[in-house]
């Protein structure tokens, strides 16, 4: 079939001449129902505005490519055949950028998943799931600089297509800071598909790109010397003072990788943790280094509060109990929701220096309306804190309502109820990105309906 026969067929007989394409060149495909609908979803059920938005938004094929040629077959096919094609890692990110707005073919990335782990960095294939890519690294004495809650599950490459930064943002900053992602390299939705080598600023041209402007398929990403780290829940008599220990703990000289204020109503939905975090008490989730938990416990002291838990990986796991990362960042949302579908999320970014006391009117506004946690993190070169608090959920009004408000007492907020970047962050369209996808997908092919800077015109016939 040629390109311009590809235009005018029904998008029926596009994707059987595709399944013979893949059939001859031994490429794995489905096309059942049910795993169709599976893998057309990712954790924008976290949002029921999202939930209704894209009840009906599925694929047509999935296909799991093995390795990078099978993925250029795949990605040449798909290119000629004028179909288009949502990229889909581990599943779970939070604004539905896995599901495919116009249907078309899911191509699921996980089968390319191998790890090369160098001295500071490591080079690994964009199905790689985080947790591995961690373990490698630490069989070289090294660490990851940041990750997600979802660690387990999230692949590198989903990571730094949808991703901001997370566990680790408090020593390493966010993932565009410079030097974080040292190289990506992409391939092109063509006919004869190529590969792309980004470095340096360039790398924010696929950034935070939700899979709209080519396909990543390798990635260099920088390590660091491994710690011993403990998990660490510190409780406190008031929210404020748990918030007041947060902004001091955020120091060059004091090793963490997580710094999360939550408070006590959170309690119920880590029932595990006992006596650990109760309702009774505001807390500090983290992860210090052990030669720093000494300095760590007396800051705490000094604000009022005393250690509950201080345990190694190997501790948590034989208490049965969760990471302190998993009381962290949009955790929290899934672990709520697994006890009660009456809540949503917020995400907030406050402005610096932070503000005990804006955030304290703030969660005195809203009551019990809202349910209060904070991030402790670097970004840019500056320390920071931005909050995912939980909502609980009336109507898509109420949301915009709230978040209406919130921008006008002057906190930014980045709203995780829209499926374009531009709307749920970046406020403003990425030409750079844009622009980047005019060569990288001419067709305008890719994950469409998730940027609002691509217009129809652009595209290549």
């Amino acid at each position: 079939m040629t390109p311009a026969a590809a235009r005018e067929a029904p998008r029926a007989e596009r994707l059987q001449v595709l399944r013979q394409l893949l059939d001859a060149a031994h490429v794995s495909w489905r096309d059942d129902p049910a795993l169709l609908r599976a893998k057309s979803v990712d954790y924008h059920w976290y949002s029921p505005i999202l939930t209704e938005l894209l009840a009906d938004k599925c694929a047509e094929l999935l296909v799991t490519p093995a390795n990078v040629d099978e993925l250029r077959t795949v990605a040449a096919a798909c290119a000629r055949l004028r179909l288009p094609v949502t990229l889909r890692g581990g599943g779970t990110g939070n604004y539905g950028q896995c599901t495919p707005m116009e249907g078309g073919v899911v191509i699921e990335l996980l089968g390319l998943r191998s790890v090369q782990v160098h001295q500071g960095y490591a080079t690994v294939q964009t199905g790689c799931l985080i947790e591995a890519l961690e373990t490698a690294a630490r069989a070289t004495g090294q660490e990851i600089l940041m990750f997600p809650s979802t660690f387990s599950e999230a692949s590198i490459g989903g990571f730094i297509a949808g991703g901001f930064g997370g566990i680790g943002s408090i020593r390493h900053g966010v993932l565009k800071d410079p030097g974080n992602v040292r190289r990506v390299q992409v391939m092109t939705l063509e006919e004869e598909p190529r590969l792309i080598e980004l470095h340096g600023a360039d790398i924010q041209k696929v950034h935070h790109a939700y899979g709209t402007n080519g396909v990543i398929t390798e990635l260099d990403v920088a390590l660091a010397p491994a710690e011993d780290w403990r998990h660490v829940i510190a409780l406190f008599p008031s929210y404020e003072a748990a918030l007041r220990f947060g902004v001091a703990a955020m120091r060059p000289d004091l090793p963490l990788r997580l710094l999360t204020s939550v408070e006590r109503h959170f309690a119920p939905y880590y029932p595990s943790y006992g006596a650990l975090f109760p309702d009774t008490a505001d807390a500090i989730f983290a992860l210090c280094a052990a030669q720093a938990l000494p300095a760590f416990e007396g800051l705490v002291a000094q604000h009022g509060g005393r250690i509950s838990m201080a345990m190694t990986d190997a501790q948590v796991a034989s208490a049965g109990l969760l990471p302190a990362y998993e009381c962290a960042y949009n955790h929290t949302t899934l672990m709520a929701l697994k006890r009660s579908k009456a809540h949503t999320y917020l995400q907030l970014a406050y402005p610096q220096p932070f503000d005990v006391d804006q955030a304290l009117s703030l969660m005195a506004h809203y009551g019990p309306e809202i349910l209060w946690h904070h991030e402790f993190s670097l970004a840019y070169g500056q320390y920071g804190v931005f909050a995912i608090p939980l909502l609980t959920y009336f109507d898509a009004d109420r949301v915009r309502e709230i978040q209406a408000e919130i921008e006008a007492a002057g906190v930014t907020v980045f709203d995780g109820h829209v499926v374009t970047i531009e709307d749920g962050g970046m406020k403003t369209i990425d030409t750079a990105q844009i622009d980047f996808k005019r060569e990288a997908d001419p067709h305008g092919l890719m994950n469409p309906g998730k940027t609002r800077g691509w217009r129809p015109e652009y595209a290549k016939l």
